[in-house]
């Protein structure tokens, strides 16, 4: 291969394009261009990184037998085809890998984002930019000739694909709702490439569901989800004991506050307790429920 290797690594593949019904070791290369399963030197497949559509970690289709655990599985189209081939490694390498298989598709895509749309429930009259699309650990950023910024995915609460019109012409959009210093914003990007769209989707489907998966073992209670909601809602509260705006006891709002920290979603501020960002995506996704 001409361009640089960005993965090299031992493991077990299978695909519909092989003959065989049962996974093969050999080399899994990933490239800026290509993904290579090579068997050995007569037996291999390459896979052009704009030939894929679909990006699965964990999950193998049953056609292709029950002999996976960890796996990523990667949809692509070939000869008119729309084909699948799934690949197997331990955990820590088949993680590594997946996020480096979506940053060789998605890193460095145009896109046309709108960074505010919305704040609050306001919408704003921020334009469309043109900026290059990379993803980071744990965040999603957009590099603009005016300046970069971040969307930090364990602030996100909810994501959509819609449509807009964007200079003259309707285009498919992703509207993300996320927290951006302390304040609820709308952020919506658009793609030329609805494949990549696609792919982009997924990525944040997938972290979004870690940061869910996460958020199940917290129990939140209604006197907790009280707390989190106030401390949201108010802002800064002049020193106005949280008690009072709760109407509670400060013994059992001390109790609720350790509670809520030890969950990691307040944490000491310099003027009282604030929220975390997962705090505020909670706090933010429960606001109906007390207010209700």
């Amino acid at each position: 291969m001409s361009e640089s290797v960005i993965a090299d690594f031992v493991g077990q593949f299978n695909s519909e394009v092989a003959s065989r019904s049962d996974p093969i070791k050999g080399r899994v290369v990933l490239s800026q261009k290509r993904l290579v399963l090579a068997a050995s030197e007569d037996d291999k497949l390459t896979i052009p990184l704009d030939s894929i559509f679909d990006i699965a970690i964990g999950q193998v289709p049953p056609d292709l037998g029950d002999f996976f655990r960890s796996t990523v599985t990667v949809a692509f189209e070939k000869n008119g085809k729309r084909l699948v081939a799934a690949i197997e490694a331990d955990d820590e390498k088949i993680e590594k890998f997946g996020t480096v298989l979506f940053k060789a598709i998605i890193n460095g895509t145009g896109t046309t984002v709108r960074e505010r749309a919305r704040v609050g429930g306001r919408v704003t009259d921020e334009g469309f930019k043109r900026a290059n699309l990379f993803l980071k650990p744990g965040s999603v950023e957009f590099r603009r000739n005016d300046g970069s910024f971040v969307v930090d995915l364990k602030t996100v609460s909810d994501f959509e694909r819609t449509s807009r019109e964007i200079r003259g012409a309707d285009r498919p959009v992703l509207v993300v709702r996320h927290m951006m210093d302390g304040t609820a914003v709308t952020t919506e990007a658009a793609l030329a490439s609805s494949r990549k769209m696609s792919i982009l989707g997924r990525y944040l489907r997938r972290e979004y569901s870690e940061l869910m998966e996460q958020l199940k073992n917290v129990d939140l209670t209604k006197g907790k989800k009280e707390v989190l909601v106030a401390i949201y809602s108010t802002g800064d509260m002049d020193g106005m004991p949280l008690a009072s705006i709760l109407g509670k006891d400060s013994s059992e709002v001390s109790m609720l506050l350790q509670d809520l920290e030890e969950d990691g979603l307040i944490q000491d501020g310099a003027d009282g307790p604030t929220l975390t960002p997962t705090g505020q995506v909670v706090a933010s996704r429960h606001l109906e429920d007390v207010n209700a």
